[in-house]
């Protein structure tokens, strides 16, 4: 249990809430800062038109909550420091210092998104360098999801009993250290634990960095700021799709070191991705510890200098100076963490300290987990969890599937102009062009010669090459089966072992093989992936603005059910038409819809849990929006070429079942975060 007192320390004054003439002003300061301003000669503008006066509004909300603690039977220790902490920040205002932390924690918002992106986008080229097969590709981006779902649970809980602001600077510095280590990976290995290291650590900035700015926020600011503060994970997916689309083509920007180190233009944008983090990492240095934390650990005098802070800095900025913070004492719960220290500082060696307090502090963190499903947050936990996990696996599974539909179309477009010759003979012909896209069966090619040449998803079956020559041959996709291959040479070439199947051969010679997995892939990157990409982020302004707007006005209910049961409607226009354009169109439809759905749930995930486990809460319900990240891709990358009615059908049940779950959730719009 958590015993609340009342603590004070400021010139004596302990029993006093609020004092208008606290701390005293010198008579000459006091003079100087009405100066010229006659108290019966001011005027509020506003009042001639019947605006009542912002203090006013002030005076009437905080009589309102009063009347509200009246008639309720009993109010708790931790409402009571809720109310007292809102009407704090009531009196500090919103401006200067909350603009400041929006901009610092956005961009610890858009290196989560650039994080969600980055894999995606160099994986066609990465795995030219490192010879990925399938499977390695497959792991690769799971690994990243995973990372940031071990990342999410870890960090959320240890932001609740560490600090936010601490916490999020060391998952940035994690991030930027592992984007500069994974962009000079060579081997496989390396990367991907570099890039699961960076999953871990930026996994952690999203529970962290919404709980962090909440309470920063009155209650009347709290819906649409944090609404805005989304947009950044909007602004990181653009970022990354254009400096994609601008870097990784560039096959120049980049440099090698014999055979062993390369250093191509992907690379080169995965550091540049690191540069969100950077930023968001050198501007928390800059920015305090959230003081409602720093009052739920019994630290009340850095609180207080914290909430004076952020007072002073607003209304100087609005050129009001002269405003005294008057707050002398805050409730502040006594809790069990005084124990913790004292262990930590009671035992011997340095290490044993460190086992301790690690020990300790998974304790504690655990404990907070388990108590999310305690008797009065069970029903609120596993509601907010059966939406997160639908919503992400709508969202991350389609995310996946229109992508890829979009490759299989142009695949299927592609084969649909194959070229088949059938019994061809040719004698005495220099092939010096490039093929493509062609099938010879059963052909014969006597005394040939094939030159500084191109092959394109060229196969030859069944087919008989006699006294033929091959130089300076480049080959994508393209194999030679069931042949009998005799008195042939081929001269640097890249027509190795694995691109002849049960072929014959009779005196045949390879000279100066070239040697690379990488010579099997075409070097042209699509841009389509990165246009997909890019056009997907963009097309979420509209819904973030809109939802923005209205999350403080029809409440975040009527937001994440309406937005999940429109964009379940979305999911059938697929239905209608097929064609590459029309699944740009849709997809960017879906997600200018769905975006107002996780705008809200990331406020109401904010507002359903004390300051005690906010970011724990957070932490795990965006680790199973993680997971069902990693299913739901799974699971609908499975049916591309398959089929498209069960991917469309999945995502639609879960985005039903989700959103009628959310209009079951209480609404949070007007109430004091506790």
């Amino acid at each position: 249990a958590t015993d609340y007192a009342y603590i004070g320390s400021y010139g004596g004054q302990d029993s006093y809430g609020y004092q208008t003439d606290y701390p005293p002003q010198e008579e000459d300061a006091a003079s100087d800062a009405t100066e010229g301003h006659d108290e019966e000669d001011q005027m509020y503008e506003g009042e001639y038109q019947g605006i009542p006066h912002p203090d006013e509004v002030k005076a009437a909300r905080r009589a309102a909550r009063a009347k509200a603690r009246t008639v309720a039977d009993g109010v708790s220790d931790q409402e009571e420091l809720a109310e007292q902490y809102e009407d704090i920040m009531e009196d500090c205002g919103h401006g200067k210092f909350q603009w400041t932390l929006f901009v610092v924690l956005g961009l610890a918002l858009m290196a989560d998104s650039v994080e969600c992106f980055v894999v995606a986008l160099v994986l066609p080229s990465a795995e030219k360098d490192m010879c990925l097969s399938h499977a390695e590709k497959g792991m690769l981006g799971l690994i990243v999801f995973l990372g940031m779902m071990f990342g999410a649970f870890i960090w959320g809980g240890l932001a609740d009993k560490v600090g936010r602001r601490k916490c999020l600077i060391i998952v940035l510095a994690m991030n930027c250290i592992s984007a500069f280590f994974s962009s000079f990976a060579q081997g496989y290995g390396f990367f991907l634990f570099f890039r699961l290291f960076s999953g871990i650590g930026i996994g952690g900035s999203v529970p962290i960095v919404y709980s962090y700015f909440s309470e920063f926020l009155q209650m009347d600011k709290r819906g649409e700021h944090l609404s805005w503060l989304c947009m950044f994970w909007m602004m990181g997916g653009i970022y990354a799709s254009s400096i994609a689309w601008g870097i990784i083509p560039r096959y120049g920007w980049g440099f090698s070191m014999g055979t062993e180190f390369q250093f191509h233009s992907w690379r080169v944008f995965v550091l540049v991705c690191a540069l969100p983090a950077i930023a968001a990492f050198v501007g928390l240095l800059f920015m305090p510890e959230s003081p409602r934390f720093l009052l739920e650990n019994a630290k009340h005098d850095e609180a207080w200098m914290i909430l004076k802070q952020v007072h002073d800095t607003n209304w100087r900025a609005k050129g009001e100076p002269e405003r005294v913070f008057t707050v002398t004492q805050i409730k502040t719960p006594k809790t069990q963490e005084d124990e913790f220290i004292e262990i930590q500082t009671a035992t011997g060696t340095a290490f044993q300290r460190w086992v301790v307090r690690t020990l300790t502090l998974t304790k504690l963190v655990m404990k907070n987990v388990l108590s999310l499903f305690g008797h009065d947050l069970r029903l609120a936990t596993l509601l907010m969890a059966i939406i997160w996990f639908t919503m992400a696996f709508s969202f991350y599974g389609l995310s996946v599937w229109f992508p890829d539909m979009i490759k299989h179309l142009q695949h299927e477009e592609y084969e649909s102009k194959l070229k088949v010759f059938h019994r061809e003979k040719v004698e005495q012909f220099h092939f010096n062009f490039s093929l493509e896209n062609q099938v010879h069966k059963e052909g014969e090619y006597i005394n040939d010669k094939y030159t500084d040449k191109n092959m394109k998803s060229v196969k030859f079956e069944d087919s008989l090459f006699v006294d033929c020559f091959f130089e300076n041959i480049r080959s994508t996709e393209t194999i030679f089966e069931n042949c009998t291959i005799r008195s042939t040479v081929f001269y640097d070439t890249d027509l190795y072992e694995e691109k002849f199947i049960d072929c014959t051969f009779e005196n045949v010679t390879f000279l100066h093989n070239k040697k690379g997995c990488h010579l099997d892939y075409e070097e042209e990157n699509d841009v389509l992936v990165y246009l997909v990409s890019f056009l997907g982020c963009l097309a979420v302004l509209p819904g973030n603005i809109i939802s923005a707007l209205f999350m403080d006005k029809i409440g975040r209910i009527k937001i994440i059910g309406g937005s999940m049961l429109i964009s379940a409607g979305c999911t059938f226009f697929l239905f209608l038409s097929f064609s590459q354009a029309a699944i740009i169109a849709w997809q960017c439809l879906f997600c200018g819809v769905s975006v107002a759905a996780w705008n809200g749930i990331q406020v109401i995930t904010v507002e359903l849990y004390p300051a005690s486990k906010r970011a724990t809460a957070f932490g795990v319900l965006n680790a199973i929006c993680k997971l069902a990240a990693i299913l739901g891709s799974s699971i609908f990358a499975s049916f591309v070429g398959i089929t498209k009615v069960i991917p469309i059908l999945l995502s639609f049940g879960a985005l039903v079942g989700g959103g009628v779950l959310a209009l079951k959730l209480p609404e949070t719009r007007k109430k004091v975060l506790l």
